[in-house]
């Protein structure tokens, strides 16, 4: 009905990507048309419940980091001017969506409003194109949970842990092997390590992201020594991902030391070079684990 082309992005994913390709006009339709759908499913789940008040629609858009300055404006002029004249609540994420090179900006309001805002904000848009390439935001499929018992992995279903034949398996059994075994018939303390589960959280309408939140709960494996020999790996990370391993001031990196159990030292950038060295030191269950969550990461 609009004339517009409309791509949804394929996978899993607790997102997906709507593209809306063609003229401004055409544009706008489709966007409304979504707008107006969003407020009709609002209604209707709002009849079966005992809320009183009607929640705004909530879209986000994905805008290449370079135009977000633009949107923003001198002291924040720009997005202060959008919001005063469509009634609509914009905000512009602080941080890229990961292993991109765009943000995230969450527009919510009743269709009309958020309707007139993204009008305004493709007027900024034509007026200050991107800069240098954009590395467009690609959702990561949902996690299903995760946990390693016997040297197989399996996913949780419901009540029922279904085994799980990939590659988590495969490091599971990696890191059994390399772990030395104690005497049969010989007490075994708990070993702290290797159950992992990966839970997608709810979404803080802040970030554009769904949260992972990841919780590791003691195993008991039996026949294995309770603190195997340290070892140390290296790892090379390219420069423009160490961020997101870092985190902020290190949020990340401390998370991941705390549930992997190993030593990780991130050498300093030298000049020339693309990649930065990780050092990680422990049992080889904690420098698989710490892998393993880098890799997440």
């Amino acid at each position: 009905q609009s004339g517009a082309r409309i791509n949804i992005s394929e996978g899993n994913c607790p997102e997906r990507i709507v593209t809306i390709t063609g003229p401004t006009d055409a544009i706008f339709k489709a966007f409304a048309m979504i707008a107006y759908k969003f407020e009709e499913d609002i209604t209707n789940s709002m009849s079966n419940s005992t809320a009183t008040s009607k929640p705004p629609v909530t879209l986000r858009l994905v805008v290449p980091a370079s135009q977000c300055g633009s949107l923003i404006g001198k002291g924040g002029s720009k997005i202060k001017e959008i919001r005063e004249s469509t009634g609509a609540q914009v905000q512009v994420a602080g941080d890229m969506l990961p292993n991109s090179t765009e943000r995230a900006v969450t527009i919510s309001g009743t269709p009309d409003a958020i309707i007139q805002c993204v009008k305004q904000i493709c007027v900024v848009m034509l007026e200050s194109p991107p800069k240098g390439a954009t590395i467009p935001y690609r959702p990561k499929p949902a996690s299903t949970p995760v946990i390693f018992a016997g040297g197989q992995a399996y996913t949780i279903q419901g009540q029922y842990a279904i085994p799980h034949p990939d590659q988590l398996t495969k490091l599971h059994q990696l890191a059994m092997q390399q772990t030395p075994f104690t005497p049969l018939g010989q007490t075994t303390p708990a070993f702290p390590a290797f159950a992992v589960l990966t839970v997608a959280g709810k979404q803080r309408s802040s970030t554009a992201l769904p949260l992972q939140a990841i919780t590791i709960f003691p195993c008991i494996c039996p026949g294995l020594d309770a603190s195997p020999p340290a070892s140390t790996h290296e790892l090379t990370i390219p420069n423009d991902l160490i961020g997101c391993i870092i985190g902020r001031q290190g949020t990340k990196i401390n998370e991941i030391r705390q549930m992997s159990g190993a030593q990780i030292k991130i050498a300093n950038a030298t000049e020339g070079s693309s990649e930065r060295q990780i050092t990680i030191t422990g049992t080889p269950a904690n420098i698989s684990l710490a892998q393993y969550l880098i890799n997440a990461r």
